[in-house]
């Protein structure tokens, strides 16, 4: 078995890779542990909180006791099916801000400024306004990732928009265009009905081709020849890459399977009697994740969906969903959003609300008998840092995870304004209609100290982890890979996903992971990049003096 690229994770940049490179003629091997996505639970939008709990699509993955949580262990859910967690996630297509690429540029990342990444995202992109409004000379719109917005009709996601507006932040129709900061709509990973992942997007349509197979199996290791990558080791058997390797295997899995390969801090390799091929001090360093807390009100009207929280109304959703692809079914339930600044001084928005007509947990536990709302809500740019480390030498055995949540003070005022935030537009006349009591954290919670006991006990990751082999000059002791993606001080050897963020992006990750995955199948076919655009995204007019 052997082709000239072999790549190492069917997630949401593998799977990119495997169209572009197979579609511009080169032979193509994918390694994928997980097995099909076929099945409702993955398909159908509206059960989204089914397939991260579930052992057949999710590697299970946990945090070490986390200090600054009292010792809580996370969940870490990570796609272990083709499509990877671009097929167990919310579906939530977020680009990033300008600023975040620019500031991926400045530290390093040459190549990867909102300039070079926009004309990718329009390449990858299928945008269907939905009526919603929004610049299509943003957006791209022939693109094979159908990205889509949801109905809105139900009254409470049409009321955050509006509350947002009463508190004085501004509007935006497509906080993926020319403006982020803004109330509005969300863009979604739905196509007529139905989750649209980068395995339907782009693995599908290569393996329908003659170049790409899809291989299962578990990478034990990357076979590295004279200091160059040659293959990949599964264990029973080699699969070789006559021109290279390419790890797509997220960012906690990539990291292990480099540091297995002898590609990491030497001292930490040689703990677990590996021996060093290339000692990179920066694998598994530079671990980021957004965290995010629930804030629920009760609803005093049955308008949530609550009234589908039981066995006939689950029953009719599925139904429904199954026969015609429609109904609350076919949708995640995210459908309006606001990107908001903290506090003046900050340029851009350092607060994200998902807002949702229900009470209810990702794991799918309700918070309260009877109607609700809540926003799921988050600073953006945390400066804690933890680290994917070996547990042992055995492939087989999970990595240690710690991401060192909320070990800086500034996390912690940072929440505690975004929950102060939260309330204050729930507050306004467009939620009186509705507004019952506040579920959590509850009224009483009113000092920082209560806060902060609330953050502790509750606070729940965005499942966002990026970061562990991060991006930048060839001579930077930290960097893992260069601006063209690849394993610095190994031949014929790249990675391209999350890992690779040099700072995490504002919002979700999955459109920025796909992203890499477009740019860098370029640099692997040494294409001359996309022409830089020279459009101007929105920055708030007053940043300096003014939050909003």
């Amino acid at each position: 078995m052997e082709a000239d690229y072999v790549i190492v994770g069917a997630g949401s940049a593998g799977c990119a890779m495997a169209w572009r490179l197979s579609e511009a003629g080169r032979s193509v091997i994918v390694i994928e542990y997980g097995g099909t996505d076929w099945g409702p639970f993955i398909n159908m939008p509206g059960a989204l909180s089914y397939p991260m709990n579930m052992s057949r699509y999710d590697w299970g993955y946990a945090t070490e006791p986390e200090p600054h949580l009292g010792g809580r262990k996370l969940a870490v859910p990570r796609g272990k099916v083709i499509g990877g967690s671009s097929s167990i996630n919310g579906m939530i297509y977020v680009r990033g801000h300008a600023k975040d690429f620019d500031h991926w540029a400045e530290t390093g990342a040459e190549g990867w400024a909102y300039a070079d990444v926009l004309p990718y995202y329009k390449r990858l992109e299928n945008w269907h306004d939905g009526g919603h409004g929004g610049d299509a000379s943003w957006r791209g719109t022939d693109g094979p990732l159908h990205v889509t917005r949801g109905l809105r009709d139900n009254p409470l996601t049409r009321a955050f928009v509006e509350a947002g507006r009463q508190a004085g932040y501004p509007v935006t129709p497509d906080y993926n265009g020319y403006q982020q900061e803004g109330f509005g709509p969300f863009d979604r990973t739905i196509w007529q009905g139905r989750r649209w992942s980068a395995a339907t997007a782009y693995l599908k349509p290569a393996l329908r081709g003659p170049n790409c197979t899809l291989i299962r199996g578990r990478a034990r290791r990357i076979v590295i020849e004279d200091g160059r990558a040659t293959g990949v080791d599964l264990g029973n058997r080699v699969i070789r890459a006559r021109a290279e390797v390419i790890v797509a295997a997220s960012a906690i899995n990539s990291p292990q399977l480099l540091m297995l390969s002898g590609i990491g801090p030497a001292a930490h390799l040689a703990e677990h009697g590996i021996g060093v091929v290339a000692d990179r001090p920066g694998v598994g360093r530079n671990l980021q994740d957004h965290l995010e807390l629930y804030i629920q009100q009760a609803a005093t009207k049955p308008v949530s969906l609550y009234r589908y929280w039981n066995l006939l109304g689950k029953a009719y959703v599925g139904a429904r969903w199954l026969l015609t692809r429609t109904g609350p079914g076919a949708t995640n339930q995210f459908e309006s959003c606001g990107f908001i600044r903290s506090r003046a001084g900050v340029e851009y928005p350092d607060i994200q609300f998902h807002f949702l007509p229900i009470a209810v947990r990702y794991d799918g536990k309700i918070a309260a008998r009877g109607h609700g709302f809540q926003a799921h809500v988050g600073p953006m740019r945390s400066e804690s840092r933890g680290a994917v480390t070996l547990r042992s030498a055995d492939p087989e055995a999970p990595p240690k995870i710690l991401f060192n949540y909320m070990a800086e003070p500034q996390d912690w005022e940072d929440f505690r304004t975004a929950i102060r935030l939260t309330r204050e537009i729930f507050a306004q006349p467009a939620f009186a209609p509705y507004r019952g009591k506040e579920i959590s954290p509850g009224a009483e919670a009113q000092s920082d100290d209560a806060l902060d006991e609330f953050i502790r006990e509750e606070v729940e990751s965005a499942y966002h982890p990026c970061g562990t082999c991060r991006m930048g000059r060839a001579d930077d002791p930290m960097a893992v890979v260069d601006p063209e993606t690849r394993v610095i001080g190994v031949d014929g050897l790249r990675v391209a996903d999350s890992s690779i963020f040099p700072r995490i992006t504002n919002g979700n990750l999955n459109a920025p992971s796909i992203l890499v995955g477009e740019k860098a199948a370029d640099h692997v076919l040494g294409r001359t990049p996309l022409p830089p655009s020279n459009a101007e995204p929105w920055i708030h007019p007053n940043w300096r003096t003014a939050q909003r």
